[in-house]
């Protein structure tokens, strides 16, 4: 037996309840020892019968002075009842439909109970939690865990089988070093699995917590500190700094650039210099100017002989995109394509087509990749396993909804490696910077470019929602355009917000017939999706009701309202997303927040923030890292029991691992650590 021992093989409990248990991915031994729970209830403090008060809950130590079963005359349920004491007094004891007690609970037995009253007058015990009473017990009597659940497994199931698993725990390696588990004062592994699951104090429970948060916190920044390592042996194409030309077509631009922009231009082009791989961040608010500092790299790069690629997430970003550097190098000899799966096409394609003799190539995705200095797509560029000539760099809108595995693909079939610049417009928090992203380098766009004005923003509460209609409706008779953001595609009556087709529906027919209004989401095809956004930015269509769809790079700026129904199902990063598709031009644009009820004091902070940084900050501490970046970033975000707002083990962790790597480069004194390193990272890809 051992940790990759199946769970159907602990014993004939465990096998009942494999099937259950593989629903919420148990299936090995070490799959339970490392199932966390979420939150604990500490009844190991025994209270007596005469001191327990309505609505709290309690374990109280009993001996059974009578167990019986009976019909309930009016309904005929059947009931199990006791009577129990425990010298300070007696109280009764029902169970309904659960016959079969009888058979384990006798007069006599000594029993641990969950007592919760639900008065303080009915003196009795209604359906409670009971264990016989032991030493070491499980569900009473102590700080007991509690574990997520899916549906037919209860608690106390759960809590069997992680028990019956702790058998086991002797099997547990740790892989951590001994003078590294010394010099941070952390216990053993083993003993931490313990304690984390069934605790004998707070103090243990506490020590348990420390030492599996040190855990991630140091695998994370070891595996990050590694993988750049291993970057840095790769080869790249080194794209020279044209000076001349770079500072030309500076000036010539309709704009300043701000002094953030400068900064992190300069970082980008002294790295693409370089001959192995640059792997940088570029983080910026929304409207920060990112676009432009990705154009100044894909600009040299072109002077140099080499290709860029450019990514984003959705078709729609890549045709703005195209259309946006289409009008930046519109005077150079850039040639610009795009390959999306709806369509394809290059800004000087039918020169190119001449050139050949008059010999007519088809336009398809090869022909574009090999006549172009930058291409632009979406996955489609990544999954038609398009080759390219001397790819110098890959620069990736709106990074974390791309996989690592997508973003290795763009790398292969080439000696040397591109150069990664990603970007995104969700302000990351310092402390998840420094651990998330500790192997990529970071630029930060922290100043918005000048004439902005701040978008003016309401969490408006139900009784002001007509005199909103009577404002939107003013805004679009002067001209002005409309979002409207839904959580949902279709209705849910379980979840009781607000869908895009029933607001359509609602807003076209009832509040706004006389306005021309769309609606978007994900489901609709390409070819749908952009029509609709073309009449949108035609001003053909007033009020766009859609989906999350929108929430990266749309640049509508005629549009000066955004309305968000449902809005505190939104974390405050996405709803400053949602609040950066208005604002983009000199009219003055407004953020509509409509919660399910009234406005929350999370939802208030958008009124007098418009910081995406500190909002980040705020997500951060309010709903965890998951959370903010969603599910398209868990091959990246892997803590479970680790605080973001912890900067002192954060610190420890930094600070074990480089006195690590600095002794010890290659791991070859920690074998185990190795070990356990390389089979994390067997089905990682570099950034």
């Amino acid at each position: 037996m051992s940790l990759d021992t199946p769970v159907s093989e602990i014993n004939f409990y465990c096998k009942r309840l494999s099937k259950k248990l593989a629903n919420l991915g148990l299936k090995t031994v070490r799959d339970l020892l490392f199932y966390y729970p979420f939150r604990y209830e500490d009844l190991s403090k025994i209270k007596k019968i005469n001191e327990l008060r309505a609505g709290e809950p309690a374990t109280v130590k009993v001996r059974v002075e009578l167990i019986n079963n009976f019909r309930s005359p009016q309904k005929h349920k059947k009931i199990t009842e006791a009577l129990v004491n425990d010298g300070s007094g007696k109280i009764q004891v029902l169970w309904f439909n659960q016959w079969y007690l009888t058979n384990i609970i006798k007069p006599g037995d000594e029993l641990f109970l969950i007592a919760k009253l639900t008065n303080n007058y009915t003196k009795e015990l209604i359906s409670p939690d009971y264990e016989k009473v032991s030493e070491n017990p499980t569900h009473t009597g102590r700080i007991i865990p509690i574990y997520p659940l899916t549906y037919g497994l209860t608690q106390k199931q759960l809590r069997t089988a992680i028990k019956s698993a702790l058998d086991f725990v002797n099997e547990i390696q740790d892989y951590l070093p001994q003078e590294i588990i010394s010099a941070n004062n952390l216990i053993s592994l083993k003993d931490a699995v313990l304690n984390i699951h069934f605790p004998a104090s707070q103090e243990s429970r506490a020590q348990a917590i420390e030492r599996l948060s040190f855990d991630e916190l140091f695998f994370n920044q070891l595996k990050n500190l590694w993988l750049k390592k291993d970057l840095e042996k790769k080869q790249a194409h080194a794209a020279a700094f044209h000076e001349k030309e770079t500072k030309k077509f500076v000036e010539n631009l309709p704009f300043k650039l701000t002094n953030a922009q400068r900064k992190a231009s300069w970082e980008i082009l002294k790295d693409i210099e370089l001959s192995h791989p640059m792997n940088r961040l570029l983080n910026g608010d929304v409207g920060s100017g990112k676009t432009l500092v990705g154009a100044l790299a894909i600009y040299n790069c072109a002077l140099s002989g080499l290709q860029s690629v450019l990514l984003a997430p959705t078709e729609i970003l890549s045709y703005q995109h195209y259309d946006t550097f289409c009008k930046l190098f519109g005077n150079l000899n850039i040639k610009i394509g795009l390959v999306t799966r709806g369509q394809k096409k290059m800004n000087k394609e039918l020169g190119i087509r001449n050139q050949a003799g008059g010999k007519r190539k088809k336009l398809d995705s090869e022909f574009i990749t090999a006549n172009s200095n930058i291409i632009i797509g979406t996955h489609a560029l990544i999954q038609e396993n398009i080759k390219f000539d001397k790819l110098g760099l890959a620069v990736i809108d709106e990074q974390h909804r791309f996989g690592v595995e997508q973003r290795a693909k763009l790398t292969s079939g080439e000696k040397k490696y591109p150069h990664l610049l990603s970007m995104t417009a969700t302000p990351i928090p310092r402390t998840l910077a420094l651990i998330q992203y500790s192997d990529l380098d970071l630029s930060v766009l922290d100043e918005m470019p000048s004439g902005r004005k701040i978008i003016k923003t309401y969490a408006v509460s139900p009784s002001k929602r007509i005199s909103s209609y009577e404002f939107i409706k003013k805004e679009i008779n002067s001209g002005r355009q409309v979002f409207v953001i839904c959580p949902l595609i279709d209705a849910s009556d379980k979840l009781g917000v607000k869908s895009v087709t029933e607001e359509y529906k609602k807003l076209d027919e009832k509040i706004f017939p006389e306005f021309n209004i769309g609606m978007m989401h994900g489901r609709l095809k390409s070819k749908e999706k952009e029509e609709i956004m073309q009449e949108f930015k035609e001003n053909k269509i007033n009020i766009l009701v859609s989906t999350s769809v929108v929430e990266v790079g749309v640049d509508i700026p005629n549009a000066t309202i955004m309305m968000i129904e449902g809005a505190e199902r939104f974390g405050l990063a996405q709803l400053h997303q949602f609040r950066g598709r208005v604002g983009r031009s000199e009219h003055q644009s407004y953020c509509l927040l409509f919660p399910t009820e009234q406005p929350t004091s999370r939802l208030r902070a958008m009124e007098t923030t418009n910081d995406g940084f500190r909002l980040a900050e705020m997500d951060l501490e309010l709903r965890g890292p998951g959370q903010i970046y969603g599910k398209e970033q868990s091959g990246k975000i892997e803590f479970r029991l680790a605080d973001m707002n912890n900067m002192f083990l954060i610190k420890k962790a930094q600070d074990a691992v480089n006195n690590l790597l600095a002794d010890d480069s290659e791991l070859k004194k920690s074998p185990h650590l190795r070990e356990y390193l390389e089979q994390k990272l067997k089905n990682i890809h570099l950034e």
